[in-house]
């Protein structure tokens, strides 16, 4: 039985303390040495800094200076590799995220890119996350939810009249239901409505892939393929260095996967049926970009639901993802919406609020094993099990990241090839340079207090709150976030000589 948040957030962990390698130490050391990425694309290091979505892009989804500013900030300190947001590849609204599913957002990729190798003096390599995403609508207010929303179906006038004992709700106007159902009490409305119909109520309207009565569900492996292809070609014309196919959390690809997935059209049910979608996306993605261009996959290690998948299921795709030609493969974890907590009205359900949330980005509150590093064992045993079957297909770890002794220990163990992490970077973008030179004192510790998530959460801008310490919102070269209280990106940091 798994220990629920409430009882692991007892205990609140320190930051661990931080033993910083000489600049020839770091030379030597395994975090900071070239990595081959595909058949041909050297990284100079194994440092990663994975997608994260800063909230920058206009409505429209194209890109922005602050959007150019952001991905700048992070190449100044040259990671290994730099990996752009989740970029939705359907040419849809979905509000200020960054797309790519038409030629129109090239261009403004395309400086994106330039704006990455010129900030990093070419030291870093750039991919881009690729996602789709179903529909995912805010949690109604209930008169407009029963008055306008909700179905008047068959089977629901079959319940009103079998609760109500009255067969006239069976042939009652349409109108009358709804009233009656805006007014009627918590006991009846969990008697009479579907599961579905509640959670729509209470959470909001969701699309799940095994909806086969909705013809564009019905749609997605023959729709898909393509669509994350010219994604992939849009990619490579733009200029980056490669592309990962988002096959994690809460979204499309990782619902394919997920052992909740009840699909009975041949994509859903079994192993062999659950990964062919996500196999068939890989193959299309391969055949439009050609066998040199490297195309990575960000899946789960661990779903972290009740009845989701777990290890033994990331392992075996993992094999078939290798067996298909994947170039990498970074591990995370949860993030899923089943245990989302509820939304308020108005607002959407958000998938990182729940035990599967608290694993992707567990923070200084946690259970006895803390949550640092907490996710590497996924990695491990994925990377072990590829290396039993012959494959050398490099993995990357992320999750509670906070020291070149912690990463360089996994490293040496051999749990992963490559070491992310996302808010150590956030709290500061220089940090890998910062160690690289033997500064490491320097650096500005994450605090894992998930302020940034919070945020994400609500669709701001995204922030760190180390970054205001000393913030003097009328300096004149302080930019501000939207809200004219935050700052818009961290301090700037110039090495004391040149590397």
């Amino acid at each position: 039985m798994s220990v629920t948040a409430p009882e692991r957030k007892r205990v609140r962990h320190p930051v661990p303390p931080a033993k910083w390698p000489t600049r020839e130490e770091a030379a030597r050391s395994r975090w900071f040495s070239p990595i081959t990425l595909g058949t041909r694309l050297v990284a100079a290091e194994r440092t990663w800094v994975p997608a994260m979505v800063p909230w920058r892009a206009t409505d429209d989804g194209f890109v922005t200076q602050d959007v150019l500013d952001w991905y700048a900030r992070f190449a100044e300190g040259q990671p290994g590799v730099l990996v752009v947001e989740a970029t939705g590849i359907r040419d849809i609204p979905s509000g200020p995220l960054l797309r790519i599913g038409d030629d129109r957002f090239v261009p403004g990729l395309s400086r994106l890119v330039e704006t990455v190798r010129e900030a990093s003096r070419g030291h870093t390599r750039i991919f881009i996350q690729i996602i789709d995403f179903l529909t995912v609508r805010r949690r109604p207010e209930p008169e407009k939810y029963f008055m306008r929303y909700l179905e008047v179906t068959d089977p629901l006038r079959v319940q009103l009249a079998l609760w109500l004992d009255d067969k006239r709700w069976r042939e009652a106007p349409e109108d009358e239901v709804r009233r009656f159902l805006r007014e009627a009490d918590r006991v009846t409305l969990e008697t009479v409505l579907a599961d579905r119909e509640l959670e729509a109520l209470d959470y909001g309207y969701r699309e799940r892939v095994w909806d086969l009565h909705l013809p564009w569900i019905r749609e997605l492996p023959r729709v898909l393929p393509g669509l994350f292809a010219e994604a992939a070609r849009r990619a490579q014309t733009a200029g980056f260095d490669g592309v990962e196919l988002h096959y994690a959390h809460a979204y499309t690809m990782a619902s394919f996967l997920s052992r909740l997935n009840t699909r009975t059209d041949g994509y859903g049910g079994t192993l062999p049926h659950r990964v062919r979608l996500p196999l068939d996306v890989l193959a299309a993605v391969r055949a439009r970009v050609g066998p040199d261009y490297p195309v990575g996959i960000r899946y789960l290690g661990d779903e972290v639901v009740e009845g989701g998948s777990r290890v033994d299921d990331a392992v075996w795709f993992g094999i078939k993802f290798a067996e298909g030609g994947v170039d990498y493969l970074s591990v995370s974890k949860g993030g899923r919406f089943e245990d989302a907590k509820q939304p308020k009205i108005g607002e959407a359900v958000y998938p990182y609020t729940g035990e599967s949330g608290y694993e992707c980005m567990p923070t200084v509150l946690s259970d006895a094993r803390g949550p640092f590093g907490r996710n590497v064992p996924l990695a491990a045993a994925i990377r072990r099990a590829l290396r039993g079957a012959g494959h050398t297909t490099p993995v990357v770890t992320s999750g509670g990241i906070t020291t070149f002794e912690q990463a360089e220990g996994i490293l040496e163990r051999g749990e992963a090839d490559c070491v992310a992490a996302a808010r150590q970077s956030l709290a500061d973008p220089d940090w890998f340079r910062k160690v690289r030179l033997g500064l490491g004192h320097l650096v500005r510790r994450c605090e894992f207090t998930n302020y940034c998530e919070g945020l994400d959460q609500r669709h701001k801008q995204v922030t760190c709150k180390l970054w205001d310490r000393k913030l003097d919102p009328t300096e004149p070269t302080v930019r501000l976030a939207s809200d004219g209280k935050r700052r818009l990106l961290p301090p700037s940091w110039t090495a004391p000589s040149a590397d």
